[in-house]
């Protein structure tokens, strides 16, 4: 894939160089030992069994951590656990190169308004691996904006107290040096204020610059939520991450 265009001589240097240190903080988090790359397996347990952390631990590998996740039953909304396997020598660490992604581009800085619901109201998110069925994610309020003259109302979800926003946008699987993840993509929204929660609405900030290819883009062992029909551009956005470049044999 075509390298990205070199900056703008009118951009920050100081915003380039955050812009690169972003990027060494993605590699590092995505090559860790249990980070997006070395992901192997999640393997789902009956609702009610509950995981044998310990054993399965003791059993693996050396190279191998095991923890445990738990998630809603699509059918039932009961409880149901899980293990997920890390190998820090899985074959997709060794196959990676790097993330492609665009120049940082002041213009995609969006000042946006978050405004809370009254209780806590669930959107249907399709994940990847569900068929076609969805999940309800707990959404603590509207983000809206405008951009190139359409008005926004995105969803973002509660994700362990933190907004993260899935989005779509036309560059998503475009085969050509704007092209990006084919699922879409995430964005952490920065909130103006340093207050915990959701409770309080105000500005938020949408760098689109930070935007990331999903887990799942790094390993199948992921089932990522995919972006609803309310949070997709109608234009490119051509910030943040593109797509994950291997290695070649």
């Amino acid at each position: 894939m075509p390298e990205s265009p070199s900056a703008s001589p009118d951009e920050p240097a100081s915003a380039r160089a955050h812009h690169a240190v972003w990027r060494d903080d993605r590699r590092r988090a995505v090559t860790a030992p249990t980070g997006n790359l070395a992901l192997v397996e999640t393997r789902w347990l009956p609702v009610g069994e509950q995981p044998a952390l310990a054993k399965e631990q003791a059993d693996a590998p050396a190279s191998v951590t095991v923890t445990e996740l738990k998630r809603s039953d699509i059918d039932t909304g009961e409880t149901q656990y899980g293990l997920r396997f890390w190998d820090s020598d899985a074959p997709a660490m060794h196959a990676f190169d790097r993330i492609d992604a665009f120049d940082d581009d002041p213009e995609w800085v969006i000042e946006a308004q978050f405004t809370p619901i009254g209780i806590d109201r669930t959107v249907p998110f399709e994940h990847i691996r569900d068929n076609g069925g969805t999940r309800d994610l707990v959404v603590p309020g509207d983000i809206t904006f405008s951009r190139d003259g359409t008005r926004y109302n995105f969803a973002a979800f509660d994700d362990g107290g933190r907004l993260l926003l899935v989005f779509g946008d036309p560059t998503n699987g475009r085969d050509d040096e704007t092209g990006t993840y084919g699922a879409g993509r995430f964005l952490f929204v920065q909130r103006a204020s340093s207050s915990d929660g959701f409770g309080e609405a105000g500005p938020v900030t949408l760098d689109f610059n930070r935007a990331f290819v999903p887990p799942c883009g790094f390993s199948s062992a992921y089932n990522c939520p995919m972006p609803p029909v309310q949070n997709r551009f109608a234009v490119p956005v051509t910030a943040g991450e593109k797509n994950i470049i291997w290695r070649t044999q």
